[in-house]
């Protein structure tokens, strides 16, 4: 799994970075090359927070979640408009105009320009991870872990349910309605199990739900399924690789994934007071943050190690840290972090999608948008009826539950790149799952906000009948 994994450019353009500029890069000291690397980045930073915050800041004031603004503020900066935060994997190593930039203003070499490139991308994709890491660990630490726990089997049933109804409705859909063929048709309904914890998380803190019983449900379900999603994928792409289904890796996955969650709580539960006393003893600046950011970091190398996800071991760490005396303190202190690193996570999720395959005047995208109408109807059917499946929780905004499952973001992409890497999806239907994952990203923000202010003047109204019901009575 991890060698097809690495081979798409998204999850681990690492692999790619040297060998792609080799040549260059041989006769190229890193004394010549590290500053101009450096400039780039330092270019492209500029972009993106100027990006993110004029995005945030036009949502923030037509009242719709900022988040959504930082992701259109990708889409202009990205591949799809300015062509300014774009990535290998998108223009075949071309560059970009902050390349150009380069050239004409910090003395750039034409023959220097594709490596310069490639690290420069490097360098934002792993700002981009240590950003969604970030933002799990933030979410853990304003989650509470008893409540998490209290409504885990609804979690595990919203989780189950989102995974197998869009699964098994799309892969029958493509091969009983466009005639596509069973691997290709299973990968394409694999893509459809995925929901971004990252996207959802950071719209449901905005409006303030996180700790409420809807956001509590959602970050469970969207944890299990994010766990799910690691097991389907590994799945179809054995199927794809082979042609066969690798049940001991299979087994390793769920096993793994739920030792590593039970056990990570469960010893970081029992560990939290050495950690909260050795903090106390420490005397340099930072102690608190420091070292919370070490323990996170631990976690989720060992998620990654195991080949789960890294930012469910962030997750986890912050779960386990909000259980300690220093929770509102560690709340305070991560937030600028946060702020400096999670908007670079979104503006590259938006950055990285193609709107170019959304033009029906290009013929060869045309089959592409029918199968693409099919696959998000099955995405956000397939995850609204998840609310509905909630058991012994009166009064919950079902449909809210429902529509924090549908975006797929960044690992919808994920699915899309291992497909194509793995040879399986045809351009077609590759498109039609990108197309799938940019609509369903960019309506579910919208969306939440809209079912969550339903309900709160639902609140206000039931509120205002209470209390003159009160007055009549006493009257």
């Amino acid at each position: 799994m991890l060698d097809l994994i690495n081979s798409v450019a998204y999850l681990s353009p690492i692999s790619n970075l040297f060998s792609a500029a080799s040549p260059v890069l041989a006769e190229t000291s890193e004394a010549e090359i590290g500053p101009l690397v450096l400039a780039g980045v330092l270019v492209s930073l500029i972009a993106i927070y100027f990006a993110a915050k004029v995005g945030g800041e036009l949502c923030a004031r037509i009242n719709l979640p900022p988040v959504l603004g930082e992701l259109v503020g990708g889409v202009v900066v990205g591949v799809s408009a300015l062509n300014l935060i774009v990535f290998p994997e998108s223009t075949e190593g071309a560059g970009s105009l902050i390349t150009d930039f380069l050239q004409m203003t910090a003395g750039l070499q034409p023959e220097l320009a594709s490596s310069v490139f490639a690290a420069q991308s490097e360098v934002i994709s792993v700002l981009a991870e240590l950003g969604v890491i970030i933002l799990l660990f933030e979410i853990g630490l304003e989650s509470d872990l008893k409540e998490l726990i209290r409504v885990g089997p609804q979690a595990a049933v919203v989780a189950i349910v989102g995974v197998v109804v869009p699964f098994a409705a799309g892969t029958a859909g493509l091969i009983a309605f466009f005639g596509i063929s069973t691997i290709p048709a299973i990968f394409a309904g694999a893509a459809l199990t995925a929901t971004s914890i990252g996207i959802t998380a950071k719209v449901l803190a905005e409006l303030q739900q996180l700790s409420s019983k809807e956001g509590q449900i959602i970050i469970g379900a969207a944890v299990l399924d994010d766990v799910l999603g690691i097991i389907v994928l590994a799945v179809v792409a054995s199927l794809a690789k082979t042609g066969e289904i690798e049940i001991l890796n299979v087994v390793y996955l769920i096993v793994g994934a739920a030792v590593f969650l039970v056990g990570a709580i469960l010893v970081g539960r029992l560990l939290s007071p050495f950690f909260v006393g050795l903090v106390d003893q420490l005397k340099t600046r930072g102690q608190l943050i420091i070292s919370s950011l070490i323990f996170a970091f631990v976690l989720a190398y060992i998620a990654s190690a195991i080949q789960l996800e890294a930012i469910l071991g962030a997750f986890a760490a912050g779960l386990i840290l909000a259980e300690t005396t220093k929770r509102r303190e560690l709340e305070e202190k991560i937030t600028p972090i946060a702020d400096m690193l999670v908007p670079i996570f979104f503006v590259t999720v938006g950055a990285r999608t193609d709107l170019s395959v959304l033009n029906p005047a290009v013929p060869s995208n045309r089959e592409g948008l029918i199968i693409a109408s099919f696959l998000i109807v099955v995405a956000i059917v397939g995850k609204v009826i998840t609310g509905f499946v909630v058991f012994g929780q009166p009064g919950i905004n079902r449909l809210a539950i429902g529509i924090g499952m549908v975006p797929r973001g960044e690992v919808g992409l994920v699915f899309a790149g291992v497909g194509s890497a793995s040879g399986a999806l045809s351009e077609s239907l590759e498109a039609a799952i990108i197309v799938m994952v940019i609509l369903t990203t960019f309506l579910a923000p919208p969306l939440l906000r809209i079912v969550f202010k339903d309900e709160d003047e639902a609140d206000a109204v039931s509120e205002a009948v209470t209390g003159s019901e009160l007055e009549e009575a006493e009257s």
